[in-house]
């Protein structure tokens, strides 16, 4: 799978490169998943801005992000989701588990200033 990873003031950014996030795909941007999501960084970021479709295996890779960060209160955002994927979380209810946001940099702020209140 193409994706790129930074590391921006303890925020992961995943920025997914492909059109498609599946069974074929969704093995390897969950293990990256397993080892970027641990309980010192302050939040992820999913940018899919290019994703057109997804199936089961790739709406469990961000289940994986949100199951590995709960118990530390650590969000997980979710960037540029076209409608089709929007619609696939909402119809299996996981969008309740995320925040959604238009662009990076207000993912990050939102992360940010959600740190400091806590």
């Amino acid at each position: 799978m193409k994706f790129s990873i930074e590391n921006d003031d303890k925020i992961i950014v995943f920025t997914i490169k492909e059109e498609s996030v599946g069974a074929d795909n969704a093995p390897d941007l969950k293990a990256k998943i397993l080892i970027e999501a641990q309980p010192d960084i302050q939040g992820m970021v999913f940018e899919i801005g290019k994703v057109k479709s997804m199936d089961s295996s790739g709406l469990g890779a961000f289940l994986l992000a949100h199951r590995q960060l709960r118990e530390y209160n650590i969000p997980v955002h979710i960037v540029n989701a076209n409608k089709f994927v929007r619609n696939l979380m909402s119809m299996t209810k996981i969008d309740q588990l995320f925040s959604f946001n238009d662009d990076i940099d207000t993912a990050k702020n939102n992360i940010l200033k959600n740190s400091r209140n806590n």
